[in-house]
Parts: C-alpha cells; sequence; structure tokens
C-alpha cells in the first residue's frame, strides 16, 4: 500500500478535528476540560505540523533557487 501524501494527512488530520468538535458539541461534553485540551492541543499539533511544511518548502525552494 502506498503512503498517502502530506496533503492527504493534513487534510484528514483537519477533518478529523472538525469532526470531533462537531460531534462533542452536539454531545455537549465540548465544556468538559480534558475534551478541550484534547482538541485544542491536536488542533496546535496540526498547526505546527503546518508551519514545519511551509518552512521546509520554503527552504528546498531557495536551495533549488541558487544553484
Amino acid at each position: 500500500m502506498k503512503m498517502p501524501t502530506r496533503n492527504t494527512l493534513t487534510l484528514l488530520s483537519s477533518g478529523l478535528i472538525v469532526l470531533c468538535f462537531l460531534i462533542f458539541g452536539i454531545l455537549d461534553i465540548l465544556d468538559y476540560v480534558i475534551v478541550k485540551i484534547i482538541l485544542f492541543s491536536s488542533f496546535a499539533l496540526l498547526a505546527a505540523y503546518l508551519i514545519r511544511i511551509v518552512l521546509k518548502d520554503s527552504e528546498t525552494e531557495e536551495h533549488s533557487n541558487s544553484q
């Protein structure tokens, strides 16, 4: 089986976070502290991953332009 691309992984993880917000909001358990910690930390990890991708792409672009 072929490994999914980073775009696919990012899209799946962001969709999962949004789905969790929706389900936990409907079930009225979004007010629990542990649920908030889990959801917001997963959102922060996704944001950090996206920043890492952008920085890595800009580094590779700079190296390819200078050669």
